[in-house]
């Protein structure tokens, strides 16, 4: 049984989807972000840097953090969604997103809904780096289905974040291909359910608790 520590955001969803692709018994603790759970002394003791989300695998007391870590642990465990004959292709492009995608749309969103200035050029400068991104992602996707040959976690990393373009107000429909794949794996059952795991996160919901998209 898997323990999972999460929040309905891009960084929790990966992890949701995840179990729910592999069909790997899972227990939800949901994580109010809104009310700094994740600084507890009790989350802590999970993760250190007080970051959704975390899981601990009960089989062997494994516990595991950083959400590009735990794709790959879980990957291995079930032997499935990262094949060793396309292994460091999956993982360069789970890297993109932890280094690349991750971190700029994050910075676009503050700037873009949540920081009290509005700052033009900031704005801009992340917004663009979001695009430039997307089109590295567009280009490669021109000529395939999925980043690294079949559906993978590198796959679930991306789009965890990359279906959320609209948050810092980045039009998908100008990269076709980006766009096709998103609808793409938006049509599986395990990210259906997965994205609404611990609950669905909506503009609503931002409104009403505070909570953001991080």
């Amino acid at each position: 049984m898997i323990e999972l520590y999460t929040a309905a955001t891009p960084n929790g969803w990966k992890i949701s989807i995840m179990l729910e692709e592999i069909a790997m018994p899972y227990k939800v603790f949901p994580i109010n972000l809104s009310k700094d759970e994740q600084k507890t002394d009790e989350f802590l003791a999970l993760n250190p840097n007080g970051k959704i989300p975390v899981i601990k695998d009960r089989q062997n007391n494994q516990v595991v953090f950083e959400s590009g870590a735990i794709l790959q642990y879980l990957a291995e465990k079930s032997k499935q969604l990262m094949p060793k004959q396309t292994k460091y292709e999956i993982l360069q492009w789970l890297m993109f997103q932890v280094g690349g995608i991750g971190p700029m749309m994050g910075q676009a969103n503050v700037f873009v809904r949540y920081f009290p200035e509005k700052i033009p050029a900031v704005i801009e400068r992340y917004q663009n780096e979001v695009k430039r991104l997307f089109a590295v992602m567009d280009k490669h996707l021109s000529t395939r289905n999925y980043l690294a040959g079949d559906y993978s976690i590198a796959d679930i990393a991306n789009w965890s974040w990359v279906h959320i373009a609209y948050w810092p107000k980045i039009d998908l429909q100008a990269f076709p291909h980006l766009n096709t794949w998103v609808e793409r794996i938006a049509q599986r059952p395990a990210v259906i359910k997965g994205i609404n795991i611990p609950k669905k996160l909506n503009e609503e919901a931002v409104r009403k608790t505070g909570q953001k998209i991080i």
